[in-house]
């Protein structure tokens, strides 16, 4: 892939894979994309397609793979961003359709609230910069949607391509005053038992560290970040997959908690 053109051709066809709920497929080696700015102009084209398709603004942006240890899964040094939609920030105690998705996947993260517009411009924002647009923090619950993607086979650039399979956030309470994110503690609790629990340092030491990636990243672009965005910073524990109805809560050490039902 080498133009505009394509980049919106390709754009279009993710688009119908997502109205046929089609299982996720790696793009083909006639529609090879040669860069990570290849990857985004797609995914660029896709969200623009469908913001007028939803009659929707966005809202935020996820961050993923901000771990080592994914990273070198799939062959990347850096975090990955994808587009939240306003139509998919939910709030706590919100109940999914595990129908709705192809494969829906749930990620602990904590998010954030912007409230300084931090635009684009050529030279980088410093991390005191980003931590100073910060107006508050809250735990939340990121609805992914792998399609049933095959993880040998996928490649990063179909997958930021594919909006990083953002497909919704839940979010819980926001706090404007916060302890130490890398020291905080987040537990996942699936119908009243825990499951699995991570530290603010699992993502990359600081949730602050993908979030100063992610605006560098939109300082490139047109649109920067903006006052009221939200941000979702990565998980603190690896993704799990629903199999039937039940209720998840997420309980971050002094930030409060998020639940999600799922049926």
């Amino acid at each position: 892939m080498h133009n505009k053109k394509a980049a919106l051709s390709l754009a279009k066809k993710l688009l119908d894979s997502h109205r046929n709920r089609a299982p996720f497929t790696p793009f083909s080696d006639t529609e090879q994309i040669d860069s990570l700015d290849e990857a985004y102009e797609i995914q660029r084209n896709y969200v623009e397609l469908l913001l007028e398709e939803e009659n929707e603004e966005i809202a935020g942006y996820k961050i993923g793979l901000t771990s080592e240890r994914m990273q070198k899964l799939l062959d990347i040094d850096s975090p990955i961003a994808g587009v939240i939609t306003r139509n998919r920030v939910l709030p706590s105690l919100s109940t999914v359709t595990k129908r709705s998705f192809v494969n829906l996947g749930i990620e602990y993260e904590i998010a954030v609230l912007i409230g300084a517009d931090l635009p684009p411009k050529n030279m980088p924002y410093e991390r005191t910069e980003v931590e100073q647009a910060v107006a508050a923090v809250a735990p939340a619950v990121e609805l992914v949607d792998d399609r049933s993607a095959d993880y040998g086979e996928t490649d990063i650039g179909s997958l930021i391509a594919d909006n990083s399979w953002n497909a919704g956030l839940v979010v819980g309470e926001f706090c404007n005053e916060w302890p130490s994110l890398e020291s905080v503690e987040g537990i996942a609790y699936l119908n009243g038992k825990e499951i699995d629990r991570g530290y603010g340092k699992d993502v990359l030491g600081h949730p602050f560290e993908p979030l100063l990636w992610l605006v560098n990243h939109l300082a490139k672009g047109p649109r920067g970040l903006k006052s009221g965005d939200v941000i979702a910073t990565g998980s603190l524990v690896p993704t799990r997959f629903p199999v039937g109805e039940e209720e998840t809560r997420f309980e971050v050490s002094g930030l409060g908690s998020v639940t999600v039902k799922v049926e």
